[in-house]
């Protein structure tokens, strides 16, 4: 079977089992009272479920097994305990993240949970052993310590970049797609066909959720959607060769956005995990602009950067584009909240 062929069948029982699935977990989410009330930071109207998650999550799965079924060749014998990896870590932070929209965990434990999926992540090869220098085009190999604190601070730090950019209606699930196609091209193109389905059963999952999540969302994807999604970006940019440059890219406003909001609470003598209405994205909906508009905006940069990741052979160059987005964000975000401050 032609690696196309194979994509096509993955992606397509992915978006099907989604449009399928995430109703029903809409329903189970309001029948065992896991839903999202108006008021505090949300501003949206009527009760939401929030178990969401649930149709992402389930035909991530049953598109992964089609995937296997089809048997796509691969030359990586440890590719099957890496795949084991990506499943066993995304089951572990699915349940967590439905147990915190069932208990609201707090943030020690949320905290705990993701060392654990760093852990799985670690003891299953999926792990940041070598980048390579952008300023001398040398690899530089990390001694095993640097590379458990290194995968830990990633794993981590995506899951809650994911986590903190679900705030308005299809954001965090459609700048996930974007990372997806990127990370599939990529993957096709130095042929792994056998680990481009990965992204692909993923992209699957998240289109098939997005018409129930976009404005006006009829379903949230809560913390069980976030966490798992945040795990499984993370873990499909390392399987990917350590694509840390090109998630960076793609994820570069959400990331640039968690750093400061990080600095921004501590300055003010608040708990970084407190959260707040303080990220961009709710910015800019304060001062009038409507979700749509916003959300569509983080897309289309968030595509624009991901089209240059793919086309831009020049690490100098990726690390210069990374450096200016990340400051320009920051910029953004300090005049807002000075503005905001007065």
């Amino acid at each position: 079977m032609r690696p196309e062929t194979a994509y096509l069948i993955v992606f397509a029982i992915a978006v099907l089992s989604a449009l399928v699935t995430t109703p029903v977990a809409g329903r189970l989410g309001h029948y065992l009272g896991m839903v999202d009330q108006p008021g505090g930071r949300r501003t949206h109207q009527g009760v939401i479920s929030r178990t969401g998650g649930i149709g992402l999550f389930v035909p991530f799965l049953l598109a992964l097994a089609v995937g296997l079924a089809l048997r796509i060749p691969t030359a990586d014998p440890k590719e099957p305990l890496r795949l084991l990896g990506l499943v066993l870590g995304s089951l572990w932070t699915f349940l967590v993240g439905l147990a915190d929209d069932r208990w609201d965990l707090s943030p020690r434990h949320q905290f705990g949970a993701q060392v654990v999926a760093g852990g799985i992540a670690i003891a299953t090869l999926i792990f940041i052993e070598r980048v390579n220098n952008p300023l001398t085009n040398r690899e530089v190999v990390f001694p095993m310590p640097v590379v458990v604190l290194l995968t830990l601070f990633w794993i981590m730090g995506m899951i809650n970049t994911v986590n903190w950019l679900d705030g308005l209606d299809g954001l965090a699930a459609g700048v996930a797609a974007i990372l997806c196609i990127v990370l599939a091209v990529h993957m096709h193109r130095v042929g792994q066909p056998s680990v481009a389905v990965l992204p692909i059963a993923l992209l699957g999952a998240t289109l098939g959720f997005l018409p129930y999540n976009f404005h006006p969302a009829r379903v949230f994807m809560g913390s069980n959607g976030a966490f798992f999604l945040g795990y499984a970006l993370g873990c499909l940019g390392i399987i990917a060769g350590a694509r840390v440059a090109t998630v960076l890219l793609v994820m570069g406003i959400p990331i640039a956005d968690v750093a400061w909001q990080i600095i921004d609470r501590i300055r003010r003598r608040r708990s970084p995990t407190l959260g707040d209405r303080g990220h961009l994205h709710f910015r800019l909906q304060d001062m009038g602009l409507p979700q749509p508009v916003i959300v569509v905006a983080y897309w289309a940069f968030c595509g624009v950067f991901g089209l240059l990741a793919l086309t831009v052979s020049s690490r100098l160059y990726k690390l210069l584009a990374l450096l200016v987005l990340g400051a320009a964000v920051v910029g953004v975000l300090a005049f807002l909240s000075r503005r905001s401050d007065r």
